[in-house]
């Protein structure tokens, strides 16, 4: 019995010492500049037109308006980099959805603070459960088979606030 366990624990080290070395050795995966998905490598710029708002969660798999999923998300500035970050999804667009990146970071002391972000709390989106503000000024396109996961579903009066700013907002 004793050199079963002995030779148990062995294969465990040996084991755990090969996953380690792989860990290290394996490329980076996280982090502000992460690689896009394929089909984001062809991002065609943030959406510009009005959208139709519409409320249809439905945790099915696939990512529904209403819902918050994570997905990767271009940088303004250069599309080819971006980062990995929780999106209200808000529309559609052809085959993109259309969502609104979310923050945890508090956006209170920034000008026109009130313009550009909207709170809406906490949910599962969110594993800590920190407050989030979803952002108002930029409207990205998300392929559809770039989301990761379904975060979560807003309620219809939190989808119904982030309307009615975003209406007010860009004069829809």
């Amino acid at each position: 019995m004793e050199t079963w366990i002995a030779a148990a624990a062995l294969a465990a080290i040996a084991a755990g010492s090969a996953w380690t070395k792989a860990k290290r050795h394996a490329p980076r995966t996280s982090g502000r500049t992460r690689r896009p998905h394929t089909s984001q490598r062809h991002y065609p710029g943030d959406y510009q037109g009005k959208v139709n708002l519409e409320y249809s969660p439905s945790l099915d798999g696939d990512a529904d308006p209403g819902e918050i999923v994570w997905t990767w998300v271009p940088y303004e500035e250069d599309h080819s980099k971006g980062k990995d970050r929780p999106v209200l999804i808000i529309g559609r667009d052809g085959r993109w959805l259309l969502g609104l990146m979310l923050s945890s970071k508090d956006h209170s002391d920034e000008p026109h603070r009130r313009e550009k972000w909207l709170d809406i709390g906490t949910g599962d989106w969110d594993r800590q459960r920190r407050p989030s503000e979803v952002r108002l000024d930029r409207i990205i396109r998300v392929d559809p088979h770039a989301v990761r996961r379904e975060g979560a579903i807003v309620s219809q009066r939190i989808f119904d606030e982030v309307s009615h700013s975003l209406s007010s907002l860009h004069h829809w």
